[in-house]
């Protein structure tokens, strides 16, 4: 077996964080799979460097109901047998939030989940959608599949996910019907990485730029690497990486031992 190294990333905006180094910092992580959401590009927008970066192959999954908005990718050094870019419900699969890579030994979900902050409505789709997502992979472990899923959850979990759990028990990211979807969630057999290896406050993934709130880490951690019960012995270590720059985000990772081959 071989260990894998795998980071997720909410770029906000691929073609703005390839002016700050991108590619470098890609490269110089050289993990072998890198998931990155809210690219808010098509593959045509993008310069050829992004599309092909070298020893990687590139997926892209865009909104077609806007442009410069939302958008997945996922760089991967191992290729997948087969990739799918949706649940196979329109609603859902046209804003490009969605890539689900068959690597035979696992599959990987990776996922840009709606925020329920500006409308009802949008937080109404939000619970959809991981309604949607949820019925999606549990269809997946009947079928004895091994999942991970990485990438921008829009919700953070307990009270020791964020700053100030207190001011914001009103706010979308932090209401209590959004935590209990996470917790329905783990209880359908998937893991918190980051909490098998970390149990420690203060460990973000977003912080509000215009308050400057990462300077006094006033954050969330709103970005995961969820692997599924018959995974779990696989993950050798889950890390949050705030020190990288470039985006509201910062990337989260995984090491995992696998069959699959690079």
């Amino acid at each position: 077996m071989k260990t894998l190294k795998l980071l997720s990333w909410n770029v906000n905006g691929i073609r703005a964080v390839h002016k700050k180094g991108f590619i470098d910092w890609l490269l110089k992580e050289n993990a072998d799979i890198v998931c990155v959401q809210e690219t808010k590009a098509h593959p045509e927008q993008l310069p050829k460097e992004l599309i092909s970066i070298n020893g990687y192959q590139s997926f892209f999954s865009s909104s077609i109901v806007k442009k410069g908005y939302s958008g997945v990718a996922v760089y991967s050094k191992p290729e997948p047998i087969e990739v799918k870019y949706g649940f196979g419900i329109s609603k859902f699969d046209d804003e490009g939030r969605i890539l689900i890579l068959d690597y035979k030994d696992f599959i990987l979900f990776n996922i840009y989940f709606p925020n329920g902050k500006m409308s009802e409505e949008r937080l109404q789709y939000k619970m959809d959608f991981y309604d949607a997502f949820l019925d999606y992979a549990d269809s997946l472990l009947k079928q004895g599949k091994k999942i991970l899923v990485c990438g921008d959850v829009n919700t953070a979990h307990k009270e020791i996910d964020l700053a100030r759990p207190k001011e914001n028990e009103k706010t979308s990211g932090f209401l209590p019907i959004e935590r209990q979807w996470i917790d329905k969630f783990l209880s359908h057999g998937f893991v918190d990485t980051f909490r098998m290896f970390n149990d420690q406050p203060g460990n973000y993934t977003w912080w509000d730029m215009q308050t400057r709130a990462r300077e006094r880490n006033v954050g969330w951690r709103i970005d995961y690497f969820f692997v599924s019960e018959n995974f779990k012995e696989n993950v050798m270590n889950a890390f949050i990486l705030p020190e990288v720059l470039g985006s509201d985000h910062c990337p989260v990772g995984i090491e995992i031992l696998t069959d699959t081959a690079i």
